[in-house]
């Protein structure tokens, strides 16, 4: 119902969808989800009319209340991708979830674009291997994506290294701006491929490096929490994963326990579904804390990463 063309909402004649259309809304959901201020921006339409038109696809697409066996029903449709480490799928309730974030946070050298990479890779193993069957998207915002390493994980994981990278979608973002257009962008690749794994990483930095100072801060986080919640609303509609990572700062003012946090304060820590603090251990061995989600304990597991991929 999600993917109903938006012409059959009532109030909204053939110009009005083309121009909601060329603004991003091409579904019934995506309006839905919408405010009356970005609609009636969006489409040059009044806010009274913007409202009409929200609470239509509302009505048509039942998003009141429901009772909770439909939640379940939700529920049951969750699919999850293997780490390629078990002790690390086993942490995080049996691998990464689709309609969820999970946030991995650590120093550089941590581990969390390898995962990233390895993500990229395990979704397109069957089911029954721990994937999915499907693609990838890869948005890269710190030159960390590399080609020839992905190679090296298909084939340590028995696939072909040329049809694994034929089935990753890669774009660079340049800064923040950039980076929230193409979460935006990614709706036309997930309405004509397969796509079950959306990967940015990192998540903060561009942001970081665009709103720098003390008075940009809430600009900053504003503009985060709209894309984060972009990237829900993705993972929602099309039941994917999404899977960012994080950087870390140092707190000088932290006597005991570990003297870094993760950057993007309360407003990643609020939309990510799970959270995970990795670091580095000796040799090629890495440590990962999950330190928040709904349903699953606090743990603590090793894993290494290794010239074939992450592994137990």
């Amino acid at each position: 119902m999600a993917e109903e063309s938006i012409e059959k909402i009532p109030g909204i004649g053939e110009k009005t969808a083309e121009k909601l259309k060329e603004a991003g809304f091409t579904d019934m959901m995506s309006i839905a989800a919408s405010s009356s201020g970005v609609l009636s921006v969006a489409a040059g339409i009044g806010d009274d009319t913007a409202a009409k038109i929200i609470s239509e696809a509302r009505k048509m697409l039942k998003m009141g209340f429901e009772p909770a066996t439909v939640a379940l029903k939700k529920r049951e449709q969750i699919g999850k991708i293997t780490t390629g480490s078990k002790t690390l799928d086993a942490m995080l309730g049996g691998g990464i979830e689709t309609q969820a974030i999970t946030e991995m946070h650590g120093a550089f050298g941590s581990g969390k674009s390898q995962i990233g990479l390895q993500l990229s890779v395990n979704v397109q193993m069957p089911r029954d291997k721990g994937g999915l069957g499907a693609q990838a998207v890869f948005i890269d915002t710190e030159g960390t994506f590399r080609p020839e390493r992905v190679q090296q994980m298909a084939k340590g994981a028995g696939l072909d290294p040329k049809k694994v990278l034929e089935n990753i979608f890669v774009a660079k973002a340049y800064n923040s701006d950039h980076q929230v257009l193409l979460a935006e962008k990614c709706e036309d690749i997930l309405k004509q491929g397969n796509v079950k794994l959306i990967v940015v990483d990192s998540v903060t930095s561009a942001f970081r490096s665009d709103y720098t100072g003390r008075g940009t801060l809430a600009d900053r986080q504003q503009k985060l929490n709209r894309h984060l919640h972009q990237l829900q609303k993705l993972a929602d509609i099309y039941n994917l994963a999404i899977y960012v990572t994080n950087q870390v700062m140092s707190r000088p003012d932290i006597l005991f326990g570990d003297p870094t946090a993760p950057i993007g304060g309360h407003i990643l820590g609020h939309q990510a579904t799970f959270r995970v603090y990795l670091r580095k251990s000796k040799g090629e061995k890495r440590i990962g804390r999950l330190i928040d989600s709904p349903s699953l304990p606090e743990g603590e597991t090793v894993f290494r990463v290794l010239p074939e991929g992450v592994r137990d």
